[in-house]
Parts: C-alpha cells; sequence; structure tokens
C-alpha cells in the first residue's frame, strides 16, 4: 500500500498546487472562512466517508475514513484561516480580498491534506483502523478553533494526532522535528492604571498614571530577568501604551496591552502570578487602581517524545527521491493551538521546509511578501503518508 500511495500522490501533485492557489486567491480571515468550509465540504462529497461540517465554534470540518478493519484511531489536522495582511507577493495568483492574505502556508495544508485524505479513502479497505481528517478554522486568532474541535466530543478516541506547518527553514525536501516542548504558549495582558489628574505646575496634588504605568513597564521586565530559570524561555512585550494628553495635564489614566510568551507550563504560572503581584505593589507604590486583564491563549505545544522519535524514525527509513534531509529542528516561539490537540492525546506536530528556490532570505511567515517552494506540497502529502502507513504497520 505504501508504494501505492506514494505514486497516487505524485501524480495528483499538480491538483494539490492548484487547490492551494484557489484557496490562496480566496483567503478568509479567522471565524470568517464560511466559504473556505464550504470549498472543503464540497471535495468530500459522494466520498465514502462520514462528514461533520460548523465543528466547534466555527467553521471546523471532521471528516472520518473508517478503514477494512477495526483498530487505531488517529487524527491528522490542517488549519484553512487566512491572516488580515495586504499581500506584497510577486505570484499570479495573488489574494483577490483586500487586506487578506494565506501569509502562514494554511492554504498549502489544507490543499496537501485534502488529496491526502482522498488517496486514503480510496486505500482505506488496507486499513485497520479509522483516520479522522481535522479541517481546522481559526488558528490565528485566540480562542482559536482547535480547543472547541476537541471539545465536541468528535474526536475523544483518538489514539493519536499528527499535523504539519509549512516553514521557510530550509529547501523543499527538508522535513524537520522537534520532541518535548516545541511551540511557546501565549497570553494576552491588559493594564488599566487608574490615577488622579491635575495640572502639571502641581503634582502633588495628583496621581500620575503615566508614572506608575511606566514602573509597571519596567518592573515587568524583571520577572524574565530575575524571576525565571535561566535556561527557560519567557517574553514578555508591552506593545501598546496609551498614554496620549496634553503636554501640561499629569494623565488621569493610562492603558496597556502585552503579549507573553512561554515555553512550559511552568514558566506560564510563574509569569501570570509575578504579572499580578507587581500590578498590585503598583497600586501600592503610587496610590493608584490596576484593573489587570490576563487571560491565557494557546498552552504550550508538547510533542510526545516516544511518538515523535516513531515518526523521525519512519521518515528517515524513506527511500524517497521528493524527501531529502530529515532533521531536528529547534523550538519554536510563536504559538500554535495544536498545543489543544497534544494537551489530550499523544501528539507530533513537525515542519515542513519550503523556502522558495533561489531565494537565499526568503520572508518567514506572516510576512506580506511569504511565500513557498509549492514542492513542499508533494513533500507533506508523503510525509504524512509515510506517518499514517507506519503508525498502522502497512508495508
Amino acid at each position: 500500500m505504501k508504494n501505492e500511495l506514494m505514486s497516487m500522490l505524485e501524480a495528483r501533485k499538480d491538483e494539490m498546487i492548484s487547490i492551494r492557489r484557489h484557496l490562496h486567491e480566496n483567503p478568509e480571515v479567522s471565524f470568517k472562512e464560511e466559504k473556505t468550509a464550504q470549498y472543503i465540504a464540497d471535495f468530500y462529497k459522494g466520498k465514502d466517508v462520514e462528514v461533520h461540517t460548523n465543528v466547534g465554534n466555527g467553521y471546523g470540518i471532521v471528516v472520518t475514513i473508517k478503514g477494512g478493519k477495526p483498530g487505531k484511531t488517529i487524527g491528522l489536522r490542517a488549519d484553512f484561516d487566512a491572516l488580515p495582511i495586504q499581500e506584497e507577493a510577486d505570484v499570479s495568483f495573488k489574494s483577490k480580498n483586500e487586506g487578506v492574505m494565506h501569509a502562514c502556508g494554511h492554504d498549502g495544508h489544507t490543499a496537501y491534506l485534502l488529496v491526502l485524505a482522498d488517496c486514503l479513502i480510496q486505500l482505506k479497505d488496507a486499513i485497520s483502523g479509522t483516520i479522522k481528517i481535522i479541517h481546522q478554522h481559526a488558528e490565528e486568532v485566540p480562542p482559536g478553533g482547535a480547543k472547541s474541535i476537541v471539545e465536541s466530543g468528535l474526536i475523544d478516541d483518538l489514539d493519536a494526532v499528527f499535523g504539519i506547518h509549512l516553514l521557510p527553514m530550509g529547501p523543499a525536501g527538508t522535513v524537520g522535528y522537534h520532541a518535548g516542548y516545541s511551540f511557546n504558549g501565549r497570553a494576552y495582558m491588559k493594564l488599566i492604571v487608574q490615577g488622579r489628574g491635575g495640572h502639571g505646575s502641581s503634582p502633588h496634588l495628583a496621581n500620575d498614571a503615566i508614572v506608575a504605568a511606566s514602573h509597571f513597564v519596567v518592573a515587568a521586565q524583571t520577572i524574565i530577568s530575575r524571576r525565571l530559570n535561566p535556561f527557560d524561555i519567557g517574553v514578555i512585550t508591552i506593545g501598546s501604551f496609551d498614554g496620549k494628553g496634553t503636554f501640561n495635564v499629569i494623565k488621569d489614566s493610562v492603558e496597556l496591552e502585552g503579549d507573553i510568551r512561554y515555553m512550559t507550563n511552568e514558566t506560564k504560572e510563574i509569569i501570570a502570578k509575578e504579572v499580578r503581584r507587581i500590578a498590585k505593589g503598583i497600586e501600592e507604590q503610587f496610590d493608584v487602581t490596576c484593573e489587570l486583564n490576563y487571560t491565557p491563549d494557546y498552552p504550550p505545544l508538547y510533542n510526545d517524545p516516544e511518538l515523535t522519535a516513531k515518526v523521525a524514525e519512519s521518515l528517515r527509513s524513506m527511500n524517497d527521491k521528493d524527501i531529502k534531509e530529515v532533521k531536528e529542528f529547534p523550538a519554536l516561539s510563536p504559538s500554535e493551538d495544536f498545543a489543544y490537540y497534544a494537551e489530550k492525546f499523544p501528539a507530533c506536530f513537525f515542519y515542513i521546509a519550503c523556502s522558495p528556490k533561489g531565494v537565499d532570505k526568503p520572508y518567514f511567515n506572516h510576512h506580506p511578501k511569504f511565500d513557498i517552494d509549492e514542492d513542499a506540497l508533494l513533500v507533506a502529502a508523503k510525509a504524512v503518508g509515510q506517518v499514517v502507513c507506519d503508525y498502522y504497520e502497512l508495508s
């Protein structure tokens, strides 16, 4: 079956590219992917599968492929939302939707998985088990789509779940993996510092919210430098400081917004505790009030070490002209809501390199000029197909 699957995928490479380009031209942002979801659902019409649409808190789709015999159940996940970015990439299939772009590769994720799923449907009688294809909406915007799909009950029976991400970290043909904590978790912070306004000439009659908020910004950075183990990863970014007023008026209130990143759940708890402690201290020190909204978004993504080792071994055993190198990648600082699947099931989320040919410094995901080498679509399909075959011990 494995050889037959790989031949089928090779024969449909152009179809993967065509699907990717259609999706790229017609991107939709998170929680508004109605037409994209319909396109995906239409792809499965008439096929011998069970299709659930509108899964979770949006347009999620779960497709169940039942094998010829009972056995274990695995999930294969691809996201399909785009970003609110005006495209600047010089491609013939540029986005037709103003201010919206597939700048993270989710069009490619969906394209490879649709074709791989169709091939697996045709070969399902040889599979002793069930494969659930998870087409996920809204990866880019918290609370995301993954958590709600996990909570839907439709994938409670998974024994393992797999996913990939296209990354311009090498030429097409390179596949990367990382065991353990692999993507940062993140939290959102909003702090309103309420002081007492006054005249610039009489600071003793006011409580300056700008001074108090500035102390919070500086003190928050000591969480990273003085509260975390030097070997742990954490980042606190205050991305918005809304304190604009009049030059001779002491500001009454200031609003801050921040982004917090962490690689482990232990670090997550430390940062949250210290942010709250500092906010309370600012209240006492400056006689102001601090209204803090601290909301954890996506958890750190943890790749099951045993399962990841098997994936790496499986990929290295391939003697395939399209997969040229399999290597360990570093842990990555962005966040990924695939982490919600990995919290509940043994999971492996691995990486498909896609740097465009002839480009020394490719634009990274989320850049308005982001593009991929479309050869990576076949690499993704083959890599995941190989993992599926080896999981079910299909030769």
